[in-house]
């Protein structure tokens, strides 16, 4: 699904990521820790092509083809998704409107066929039931008014739209009670399958309780230093993150 070589990125000249290796293939989930500062959410913000960060060196392959060679936005429409840390409010903009647009445009990409208002109103009232989102939300302009949990929960109600091969979520969990982490968690476990795969970021174990990675890996200081299978996270938790240094 995606392997990454040695990759290096920095921004206005100071390198943060130092040589990251990692593949992830379908059907998985990954999860990737680490303390603050230590390049985990660079990382997502590189592979969703960013334009403030500069890849110095290294490669990354999606799907059969070179990443870093795409637009952010083909990156979108060929599959990989981001799941925002602080998903941003577009007042003025309906959801469907906003949702409709960027299906299409992934279904462009594809050399599909556009679905029309009708088609597309039935797909999202079936995510929407998918992921337990409040058809109220749906009626409202993109995250405006929505509380930190609704617009998380948003996030992944647009994952379950966009249906995408590589799903990265950097820090989901941040902001969430308990009741909201669950919901959200719940969701993302919906929506995985054998032919899509999934980044999951994270500081602490509390959302690999709901999301069940094959693996973890610890990001430290702009490299991964220790990867493990699931385990590894609640020794983290334990521990912390000094003893890996």
């Amino acid at each position: 699904m995606i392997k990454i070589v040695d990759l290096h990125a920095s921004v206005e000249g100071n390198e943060i990521l130092k040589g990251i290796n990692l593949t992830v293939n379908a059907g998985e989930t990954h999860a990737i820790m680490g303390p603050n500062g230590s390049g985990k959410s660079t990382l997502a913000s590189v592979l969703a092509g960013h334009e403030n960060f500069e890849v110095t060196k290294g490669s990354v392959e999606f799907d059969g083809q070179n990443l870093l060679e795409m637009t952010a936005e083909d990156r979108a429409r060929a599959g990989l998704f981001l799941s925002f840390q602080y998903p941003a409010e577009i007042p003025g903009v309906s959801m469907t409107n906003f949702m409709r647009a960027a299906v299409n445009e992934q279904r462009k990409y594809r050399k599909l066929e556009p679905l029309n208002a009708s088609e597309f109103l039935k797909m999202m009232r079936e995510k929407a039931k998918l992921v337990e989102m409040d058809a109220n939300l749906i009626g409202r302009s993109v995250n405006e008014g929505f509380s930190g949990g609704e617009k998380k929960r948003n996030e992944i109600f647009q994952m379950a739209i966009l249906d995408p091969k590589l799903a990265i979520l950097d820090e989901t969990d941040s902001g969430l009670d308990i009741d909201a982490l669950r919901i959200v968690a719940d969701g993302v476990n919906k929506l995985k399958k054998q032919d899509n795969a999934l980044i999951v970021i994270t500081h602490y174990q509390r959302l690999l309780n709901y999301i069940i990675p094959d693996f973890v890996h610890v990001l430290y200081d702009g490299r991964i230093v220790k990867s493990d299978g699931k385990e590894l996270a609640a020794e983290l938790e334990q521990k912390g993150y000094d003893w890996l240094k």
